[in-house]
């Protein structure tokens, strides 16, 4: 579809909003008291597109990696992507507005083979756009213009869920769904990765969110549609609370524990406090009561009708095993109990179950590959 045509074509009537993404989301809040309406799903986000660049992109999942989640009982991944890894263009310059528009349709095809294996292992499958159109928590891709303030980052934001909508217009919402931004927020300088962060406005994160809703829905109503919390993903979202949209939160609370000494998250990453839990680190005393209060929305939320879920958690491996874990039995203890939920960051790499690279982990050896037992066990249990 051409960009103009595209345009032109995307007014579409808010009324429909009643009838949107039914499939999943069709318990009113007072049927849903207490009860999730999302399934809760547990599992994986899966990183083959997650670079900008091909040439940079992680190692092709295997098959294997699908089957093993489903043997253990798995039952979902998210496949974060940045838009420009299915686009040509000339990549030894900034890419263009015009050039947004150019999809790779073997990268695409790439992404629904991908795709194709997990829903071969019956894992729900959820697309993010990890980087769209004039917006990514991290740097190391001059965006061309600003999502929260450009309508012409707008328009593309929403020709490519279109895209991806029609892609998959006949597949139940019940094997996927659709993340529209990974983790808002509004950057200074939005291609510097430490330019200061502020909250999204709530009327303009609902002009965001409610333009790329209604071209996902333009081609099925039942899609089911998930906008990332509000400042990086930890806070809620009021402002979209009344529209069939389910809401993603995050499980790297507080910082310190999850990203502990990772260079993309702190500017000074050689000089931090030792991380303990619980216990005090620098000035704060870390703590079980802090996250109950980090989730409290978050469960309120849930109590109000709206689905939740934990598109990502985890902890880089820098942390302390015994450490990470402990903490992370907390975070896994009070999502579950709330029936919300979670995705690990990885799968394959250094925040996942395997070759997580950590120094202090009794591995096992796993099909070639190095198994953190331990890690694997605690996700099980919630």
């Amino acid at each position: 579809m051409q960009r103009r045509t595209f345009i032109q074509n995307t007014g579409l009537l808010t009324a429909a909003l009643s009838t949107a993404g039914t499939e999943l989301l069709a318990v009113s809040p007072s049927q849903n008291a207490g009860k999730n309406k999302l399934p809760k799903w547990k599992g994986f986000n899966m990183l083959d597109f997650f670079s900008p660049d091909p040439a940079n992109s992680r190692p092709a999942s295997q098959e294997n990696y699908f089957k093993w989640m489903q043997d253990w009982g798995f039952d979902f991944v998210r496949i974060p992507m940045a838009y420009p890894a299915y686009l040509k263009f000339d990549r030894s310059r900034n890419i263009t507005p015009d050039e947004v528009y150019q999809i790779d349709q073997q990268a695409v095809d790439r992404i629904d083979a991908l795709v194709a294996m997990a829903h071969k292992h019956n894992l729900h499958v959820s697309l993010n756009l990890h980087r769209a159109p004039g917006y990514c928590v991290n740097s190391g891709f001059h965006e061309p213009y600003n999502l929260w303030t450009d309508q012409a980052a707008l328009d593309a934001f929403c020709f490519h869920w279109n895209m991806w909508a029609k892609r998959y217009k006949n597949v139940s919402s019940k094997k996927i769904s659709f993340d529209l931004l990974n983790e808002p927020s509004v950057r200074a300088d939005m291609n510097d990765q430490h330019a200061r962060h502020s909250t999204v406005p709530g009327e303009v994160y609902r002009k965001v969110a409610l333009a790329a809703s209604e071209a996902i829905w333009k081609e099925n109503k039942n899609h089911l549609i998930i906008a990332d919390g509000n400042d990086t993903g930890s806070s809620v979202i009021p402002a979209i609370a009344d529209l069939n949209i389910a809401q993603s939160c995050r499980g790297y609370n507080p910082g310190i524990i999850s990203h502990y000494k990772a260079p993309w998250a702190n500017k000074d990453p050689d000089h931090l406090p030792e991380p303990k839990w619980p216990g005090q680190v620098g000035d704060k005393y870390l703590s079980r009561a802090m996250l109950e209060t980090f989730y409290q929305p978050w469960i309120e939320l849930v109590n109000k009708g709206v689905g939740v879920h934990c598109g990502e958690c985890g902890c880089w491996n820098k942390t302390p095993h015994d450490v990470f874990l402990a903490w992370f039995n907390d975070v896994l203890d009070i999502l579950s109990s709330n029936g919300i939920g979670f995705a690990l960051w990885e799968f394959v790499g250094s925040f996942g179950i395997l070759d997580s690279g950590r120094t202090d982990v009794a591995y096992e050896d796993w099909y070639g590959h190095k198994l953190d037992r331990k890690l694997l066990n605690l996700m099980l249990k919630a």
